[in-house]
């Protein structure tokens, strides 16, 4: 639950409308509608309104669409500034040496990765200074915005995978994007689990193929690179294994740290699930009914009752109440208790 103030009162100062009666004295049943979102999509606001402006991030990487051609530079600089770097401090660095290129650029990989095989290393003060700097730098690069883009990535094959899915089915697009909405966690960990398992599959056969390494040695390799160990004593030593490995464990690293994360995010969202089943199929008792009373007058509306359910499942808290009733108490200048047309105006001027 996100707060630990169920006995705490919902709002302060809200009063729910009576029901009201016909002259039959029975009550008329409140027809409820349902909320239509703001029209958030259709409008956003230029630049030229700085006022009005939709805030954004204050990170600079918050700023950045998971975009492939930002990425793509992001990495191109990354890379090409590390090549240039231990390339030029080659004999500096010791090691299992095929081609000078192509060994930097392998060494780059290798430490942004941070799987350090110790097949290559380095040798001198300024040597190991610009592997300081490139194991932070590249660290940084890959939490802030290699896994925004494989994120993204996964997000743009979940479409494929739910069409898969239901092949057989005559699905429209507008059903598949709602599937997606429901189960985005679940579909996105599927993707990810598919794109590991291939990865694993062609990391395995080609040290097998290539590196001419034992079957079993090939899948403990693999499994020492995907989760960083590296341990160092089977590595990629030929100049075809190490031009697969800069792709190849850049691929396989990120996958795996995101398969990691998608299966935190499926746990807490059936967590989640699991209290909302509880929360709405358990019986409703006379300490809710004095719990969810706002205004303490005996009878619970269906507005006290909602954020009574809400605040139960952990949605919302007390916290989350407060800034949305100053919000209110800020647009009803005539204090009224209702928003109408003339508040939001003269709120506006005001």
């Amino acid at each position: 639950m996100a707060c630990n103030d169920e006995n705490e009162p919902l709002l302060s100062g809200l009063a729910t409308p009576r029901t009201q009666k016909t002259n039959g004295d029975r009550p008329k049943k409140r027809r409820f509608r349902r909320v239509r979102s703001a029209p958030f999509a259709d409008f956003v606001p230029t630049d030229g309104n700085r006022e009005a402006a939709v805030p954004r991030s204050g990170s600079i990487f918050g700023r950045l669409n998971p975009s492939l051609k930002k990425v793509a530079l992001f990495l191109t600089l990354y890379m090409g500034l590390g090549t240039i770097c231990f390339y030029t401090t080659r004999t500096q660095i010791k090691g299992d040496k095929t081609n000078g290129i192509l060994d930097a650029l392998y060494f780059c990989v290798v430490t942004m990765t941070t799987v350090g095989y110790g097949d290559l290393v380095p040798n001198s003060d300024l040597a190991k200074l610009l592997a300081c700097a490139f194991v932070f730098t590249g660290m940084a690069l890959v939490g802030l915005v290699l896994t925004k883009a494989a994120d993204y990535l996964a997000e743009k094959q979940e479409i494929l995978l739910v069409k898969a899915l239901h092949m057989n089915q005559k699905v429209g697009e507008l059903q598949v994007l709602k599937e997606i909405e429901t189960n985005r966690v679940k579909y996105k960990f599927y993707t990810t689990l598919i794109i590991l398992v291939v990865l694993i599959l062609s990391g395995t056969i080609f040290l097998y193929k290539v590196e001419n390494l034992g079957l079993v040695d090939s899948f403990y390799c693999v499994c020492s690179t995907i989760t960083t160990l590296g341990y160092g004593d089977k590595s990629f030593s030929t100049e075809g294994g190490r031009i697969f490995a800069v792709f190849w464990i850049l691929a396989s690293t990120i996958c795996l740290a995101q398969f990691f994360l998608y299966v935190a995010e499926v746990n807490t969202e059936n967590r989640q699930r699991a209290l909302v089943k509880w929360v709405l199929g358990r019986r409703t008792t006379n300490v809710d009914l004095e719990a969810a009373d706002i205004d303490d007058n005996g009878v619970v509306g269906a507005a006290e009752f909602v954020l009574f359910k809400l605040k139960e499942m952990g949605k919302i808290c007390q916290q989350d109440i407060s800034v949305i009733m100053e919000e209110f108490e800020n647009l009803d200048v005539d204090q009224s208790g209702t928003l109408s047309v003339s508040d939001i105006s003269e709120a506006q001027i005001c």
